[in-house]
């Protein structure tokens, strides 16, 4: 396994045109939402329609109307809450949430997910669909991001994993099962169909963790 070191200046994925599809497209017949309201949406999108699904950006409450999943991307997790609520999305999103909606939330995306957030800012919410507890940017400041290869459950190979400001999981419930670890820490996580990654899957050409997702919650 490769050892942990600095992000590259070249994580930035290309775009949609230049990669692969999967051939096997394990998404073909899903409709999936992503949250677009701020983050790293547009390489989730990417990522689905290169496993054969069909993406609705999600950025008002009747976008939410069809879709089969819903992935929460990396960015900023206390102006992602603030626009979930002036969108009119957070009480439908949590209708959806406990009615049984898959989610896969990354970096900021499981900061919202989480069950508790210790060093939230006062208006910060986060939605109690994972039972977790995280702290935010525990990895360090922008400079402090690295690249690293995690050992996944269900996968053969590491996955190359991109950490940017990534949160810290402080303490897991007894349902919740632990699918990869960094430094003997949980960094991907599943909570029945809630999914949630400390780093960034969106930001590799490895639609690995994707599938995997994909895969264990497909109707």
């Amino acid at each position: 396994m490769n050892a942990t070191r600095p992000v590259s200046s070249g994580w930035l994925r290309p775009h949609a045109a230049d990669l692969p599809i999967d051939p096997a497209r394990p998404a073909h017949g899903r409709v999936v939402g992503v949250l677009a309201l701020q983050g790293a949406f547009a390489e989730h999108q990417v990522a689905v329609e290169r496993l054969g699904g069909a993406v609705v950006q999600v950025r008002k409450p009747e976008h939410l109307a069809g879709i089969d999943s819903l992935l929460m991307p990396g960015g900023e997790s206390t102006t992602m809450s603030k626009l979930l609520e002036s969108s009119g999305l957070w009480a439908p999103i949590d209708q959806a949430l406990r009615g049984g909606l898959p989610v896969f939330g990354t970096c900021a995306g499981m900061i919202l997910l989480a069950r508790e957030i210790i060093d939230r800012r006062p208006d910060q919410r986060c939605f109690g669909a994972l039972d977790a507890v995280v702290r935010r940017n525990a990895y360090g400041r922008q400079i402090d991001s690295f690249e690293t290869d995690l050992a996944v459950d269900g996968l053969d190979e590491p996955f190359h994993a991109v950490f940017i400001r990534a949160p810290h999981i402080e303490g897991l419930g007894p349902g919740v099962q632990v699918v990869a670890r960094h430094a003997s820490e949980p960094v991907l996580v599943r909570d029945g169909v809630i999914w949630a990654a400390a780093f960034h899957p969106e930001l590799t050409d490895d639609l690995r963790i994707h599938r995997l997702f994909l895969s264990a919650t497909a109707p």
